[in-house]
């Protein structure tokens, strides 16, 4: 068998054993195909069995030298790890010449959070004479209230909503679903969405509960969505780097700051692991800090 055999296999298994989605496997697929490449361009011809952990290593060496970044080796390092962990499961090898391999430290990037004020500068910033103006502010009061990944957005049904009871039926990463709750705000404002715009268009059968519909009807697509958010800030003059994802870390940092959870918070964010969850404790202490320095007069950081 070559690598590609190998590698359809490994496709496979991410997709029906791991459930991934199909940009994840993607990614897990490219990695190991550098991994390939870079033994083909120095001749190394080696089924995967009989790789060696020093020719792993010089791999490594050579994506440094190519200016990698330590936050992409590790995810390259993460791709080629689980494809040899597929190998072990399927008995196609005996030994993993990665098990030991150390992944480079990571100084913990926080992400941006935007204040309350903020968002309400964005929100005043939505042209409400418009269709699309009123559907931009359900969209970004449904990010905010439900702290909801842009892909979840996209794909959110009408049938998932249950107005009365205040939740959110999210389908997420590996088709996990989740109950979220959905605040009063932005449950009016979909109301208001649906009954002045959305109701009025001739919408596809394929297309009738999904929410959130373009001026042709069709589903928005993650570009689209990030594109009003980066508009919006824009117009509110905030000069830091928002995306959609923006409105999720900001939905988790505040409700850390009024005492939430972290249980509760993981639960309706969809985290596997609560500690992806854990950084925005990191984000509470670094604003409790700030708020020190800033204000109390003994207060001076060592």
């Amino acid at each position: 068998m070559n690598w590609n055999s190998y590698l359809a296999g490994f496709k496979s298994y991410l997709l029906l054993e791991k459930s991934l989605s199909p940009n994840t496997i993607d990614a897990y697929l490219s990695d190991v195909e550098k991994l390939f490449q870079y033994l083909s361009l120095n001749n190394i011809e080696k089924s995967p069995q009989k790789v060696k952990m020093s020719e792993v290593q010089s791999f490594l060496s050579w994506i440094t030298k190519q200016g990698i970044s330590p936050r992409s080796q590790a995810r390259i390092i993460s791709g080629i790890k689980a494809f040899y962990k597929f190998l072990l499961i399927e008995k196609l090898i005996e030994t993993s010449p990665v098990t030991f391999l150390e992944t480079p430290k990571l100084s913990q990037k926080l992400p941006e959070v935007l204040s309350i004020d903020e968002i309400d500068r964005m929100v005043a910033m939505i042209d409400l004479s418009t269709p699309e103006g009123t559907r931009n502010k359900a969209i970004i009061e449904t990010l905010y209230s439900c702290g909801l990944r842009v892909s979840e957005l996209c794909s959110l049904k009408i049938s998932c909503i249950f107005f009365k009871e205040g939740f959110v039926k999210v389908v997420g990463k590996g088709d996990k679903e989740r109950l979220v709750p959905i605040g009063s705000t932005a449950i009016k404002n979909i109301r208001i969405y649906m009954d002045n715009v959305r109701n009025h268009q001739e919408i596809a059968k394929n297309n009738a509960d999904i929410l959130f519909l373009n001026r042709r009807a069709k589903p928005l697509s993650r570009v689209m969505i990030f594109n009003i958010t980066k508009d919006l800030a824009k117009l509110a003059g905030i000069k830091k780097n928002i995306s959609p994802h923006t409105f999720r870390h900001s939905f988790a940092t505040h409700l850390i700051e009024g005492g939430a959870d972290l249980r509760a918070i993981q639960e309706m964010l969809g985290h596997e692991s609560i500690t992806t969850t854990e950084i925005y404790t990191h984000l509470d202490r670094v604003f409790l800090s700030e708020t020190m320095s800033r204000y109390h007069p003994r207060f001076h950081k060592k």
